[in-house]
C-alpha cells in the first residue's frame, strides 16, 4: 500500500533521508489525492526519484515553521492551495468565509491572505538563497501584472512580490521533471530560462524572438494599455503557436513567459494518474474531523483537462488550455475498480468529467498538431464549421463504467456543455445521459437571458439554451422520466445593465423557477471578464463596456434573480423602478412583486379636489 511523503524529521527519517531533494509548501492540508495539485506534483517527482517532504499550511507568523524538513538539496516548492488564497478566504462582497473545506475540520484562517507571497517571504527569511519555485492556480494566474479584486489595484508579476526564482504556470507535471532533473545536473536556478510553460525574471532579456508587452509603469497609467496587453496574453495561450512574452518593470527588470508546455499525451497522462496516491488526507487530521473537500472528490473520476469552452469569467483558458487531454479506458476503469474495493464506497460514483464533462477529444482534428486558432473561439458566438461533436468514445467510457460489479450509478456532476451537446447528430447520448446519469435534475450553465450579457460572457444565445431545455424534455418524456434542469445564473457580470437583469428575472418567473444560489460575478485574476471589469473595455474589441460595480447595484441585480424571498423586497422594488418597469410592480400575472401598502390606490386613484376649494389654474 502506498504511504503518505514525510511531513516531519521523524518520517524523513523512518526512510532513511538525511535531507529532502524538494521541501512542498502548500497552502491546503496534505491530502494524497490526484484532484489535489500538490499530490500530483510531489508523486510526480517521487516517480523520478527524487526525496519530497510536506509542510501544510504552516504558521506564517513564525519563521520557524518553514524549517521543520530543513534545507531542501535543490530548492522549495510553494502553491498556495487548489484555489486562490484570496478566493478561498472570501465572498465577491469582500466578507470572510466562515468555513475552508481544503483545511481540516473546515476551520478558516489556516493560510493567509496572498499565501504564495507569504510563503517566499517566510522562506527567504531564513533561506537567503535556497531555490524557491511557484506553481499552482495562485501564481499560474498572477505570473504577469494584473488586477487584484481585493486591493482593487493593478499589481505586479507574483514572480516579484514574492521573490521567487521561477514560476510554472498551467499543469505543471512535465515542467517540474524539467526543473528538477536542471536543478540536479547542478544548473543555477537563474540559468533556468529555457523550459515551457515557465515564468523567469531577469535583468536583460536575451535576443531570442518575443513579444514586448507594454511596461508595468504604462499599465498603470492607461487601463487601455492593459486590456490590450492582456489580450495579447490571451492569444498566447496555445503551445503550438504561443510566443514569447516579456514584460518590462524597470530600466534593468523583466518578467519572461516562455510559451506553454505541449499537451501531455495519454500514455503520460496515465502515467500521472497511475502513480501510487494514497487517495485520501494524511491521518494526522483524523482527530480534527478530517479534510471536507476529499467528500466530493473521493469516489469521482477525472476523465480529462483543458476547455474549448472558453467561457469569458473563466480562467482554464489561462491556465489548462483550451487542448482537450484524456485519460484512456484502462486508467479510468482501473480507478473505478479500485474505488469500490474501499470500505465507503456504497455503488454511486459521483462524477465522470473535469473541466466540461462531456469533452473527450480535442474540438477539431488539427489541434494536435497545429494548435488552437488564436483569434477563434471553437463554440462562441456559433460552433466552429471545423469543430467535430462526437461523445462516442465518452459513450463507449460511461457504458464500461456501468458495467463494474458493484457500481450502482454513475453520475455527472462536473458540467455538460449544452451547445455542444446539441451540435452533436446523434442522439444516443443525450438519451443515454437522461437514462443513467442524472439524478433527477441536470445542472447546466446558461448564465443568463440577455443575448448582450452573453456575448460579453462568451457565451452561446439564449434560444441555444432553449432549444436544450425542449429537447431535454422531449427525452424525459420519451424515457418516461420527470427530470428537471437547473440552471447556474450569474448577476451582474460586465455589460448587464438594470434592464437585462429585470429580462432574466421576468424569464424565472415565466418558468418558475426559483434559484436558492446566485452566483455574482466575481472579478478573479487573468479573466476576460475582470479585465472588462477593471477597464471598462472588451480586450477583444476594445469596445467599451457597462460594467455594475456599485455594491448596491450588484445587490439589486442579485435580488432579481431571488425577487421572490421577502427580504430582497425593498431592493427588487428599487432595481424595477430604476429600470423603468413599474409595470411589473402590481397584482398582475405578469407582475414580480406587490405593491407598497397604499402604493396601488395611488397609482390607480386620480385626486378630485377638495369642496371649497379651488384647483390651481383653473
Amino acid at each position: 500500500m502506498a504511504d503518505f511523503l514525510p511531513i516531519s524529521r521523524s518520517d524523513m527519517k523512518k526512510r532513511g533521508w538525511a535531507q529532502c531533494d524538494f521541501v512542498y509548501i502548500i497552502g491546503d492540508a496534505y491530502v494524497d489525492h490526484p484532484s489535489f495539485g500538490h499530490a500530483i506534483i510531489s508523486r510526480v517527482l517521487e516517480s523520478k526519484g527524487y526525496k519530497v517532504g510536506i509542510i501544510s499550511q504552516p504558521d506564517w507568523k513564525d519563521p520557524k515553521s518553514v524549517t521543520v524538513l530543513g534545507e531542501p538539496r535543490l530548492g522549495f516548492l510553494v502553491m498556495g492551495g487548489n484555489m486562490d488564497s484570496m478566493v478561498n478566504h472570501y465572498s465577491v462582497s469582500k466578507k470572510h468565509r466562515q468555513t475552508d473545506a481544503y483545511t481540516p475540520g473546515g476551520v478558516m484562517g489556516k493560510r493567509p491572505d496572498y499565501a504564495v507571497t507569504v510563503y517566499c517571504n517566510l522562506i527567504r527569511q531564513t533561506y537567503k538563497k535556497a531555490p524557491i519555485i511557484i506553481g499552482g492556480i495562485e501564481a499560474s494566474l498572477r505570473r504577469l501584472a494584473h488586477y487584484d479584486y481585493w486591493s482593487d489595484k493593478l499589481k505586479r508579476s507574483i514572480l516579484l512580490d514574492s521573490q521567487a526564482d521561477l514560476l510554472i504556470y498551467g499543469m505543471g507535471e512535465r515542467a517540474i521533471g524539467e526543473v528538477a532533473d536542471a536543478l540536479n545536473d547542478g544548473m543555477d536556478i537563474h540559468d533556468i530560462t529555457y523550459i515551457d510553460g515557465t515564468v523567469f525574471k531577469c535583468k536583460e532579456p536575451d535576443e531570442l524572438p518575443a513579444i514586448h508587452l507594454p511596461s508595468y509603469g504604462q499599465l498603470l497609467k492607461n487601463k487601455k494599455e492593459y486590456a490590450k496587453s492582456f489580450y495579447l496574453q490571451y492569444t498566447n495561450t496555445d503551445p503550438f503557436i504561443a510566443k514569447r512574452l516579456i514584460e518590462p518593470y524597470g530600466e534593468h527588470e523583466f518578467v519572461v513567459q516562455n510559451p506553454p508546455q505541449k499537451p501531455l499525451s495519454q500514455a503520460e497522462i496515465d502515467a500521472v494518474y497511475d502513480l501510487p496516491y494514497t487517495k485520501t488526507y494524511h491521518p494526522s487530521y483524523e482527530k480534527l474531523g478530517g479534510v471536507p473537500a476529499i467528500s466530493e472528490v473521493k469516489f469521482s473520476l477525472t476523465s480529462c483537462r483543458g476547455c474549448f469552452g472558453a467561457c469569458s469569467f473563466c480562467a482554464l483558458t489561462f491556465h489548462q488550455g483550451r487542448i482537450i487531454q484524456t485519460r484512456s479506458h484502462g486508467s479510468i476503469l482501473r480507478e473505478a475498480e479500485a474505488m469500490t474495493k474501499d470500505p465507503d464506497f456504497k455503488g454511486y460514483i459521483h462524477d465522470v468529467g473535469g473541466p466540461t464533462a462531456n469533452f473527450r477529444r480535442p474540438a477539431c482534428d488539427k489541434q494536435l498538431t497545429k494548435g488552437a486558432c488564436p483569434n477563434r473561439q471553437c463554440l462562441f458566438p456559433q460552433p466552429c464549421k471545423n469543430m467535430v461533436a462526437d461523445h462516442s468514445d465518452y459513450l463507449a467510457l460511461l457504458r464500461k463504467l456501468r458495467k463494474i460489479p458493484g457500481v450502482k450509478k454513475v453520475f455527472i456532476r462536473s458540467g455538460i456543455r449544452f451547445d455542444y451537446l446539441l451540435a452533436d447528430k446523434s442522439d444516443v447520448f443525450f438519451k443515454e445521459l437522461v437514462r443513467y446519469h442524472i439524478s433527477g435534475q441536470l445542472k447546466v450553465a446558461p448564465e443568463h437571458v440577455s443575448n448582450a450579457v452573453l456575448e460579453k460572457m462568451g457565451k452561446p444565445q439564449h434560444s441555444v439554451y432553449l432549444k436544450f431545455v425542449q429537447k431535454y424534455a422531449e427525452i424525459n418524456k420519451q424515457e418516461r422520466m420527470n427530470q428537471f434542469v437547473v440552471p447556474y445564473l450569474m448577476s451582474s457580470h460586465p455589460g448587464c445593465t438594470m434592464k437585462d437583469a429585470v429580462l432574466l428575472a421576468e424569464y424565472l418567473r415565466d418558468t418558475g423557477h426559483q434559484p436558492e444560489q446566485v452566483q455574482d460575478f466575481y472579478p478573479t485574476p487573468s479573466t476576460l471578464s475582470t479585465v472588462m471589469y477593471y477597464t471598462g473595455l472588451d480586450p477583444r474589441t476594445m469596445e467599451k463596456v457597462y460594467v455594475p460595480t456599485n455594491p448596491h447595484e450588484k445587490a439589486m441585480q442579485r435580488a432579481l434573480i431571488q425577487y421572490k424571498d421577502p427580504k430582497n423586497y425593498l431592493l427588487v422594488h428599487e432595481a424595477l423602478e430604476k429600470a423603468g418597469r413599474q409595470d411589473l410592480i402590481g397584482f398582475g400575472p405578469k407582475c414580480l412583486i406587490r405593491p407598497k401598502k397604499g402604493e396601488g390606490e395611488a397609482r390607480n386613484t386620480i385626486r378630485k379636489p377638495k369642496a371649497g376649494r379651488k384647483r390651481r389654474g383653473g
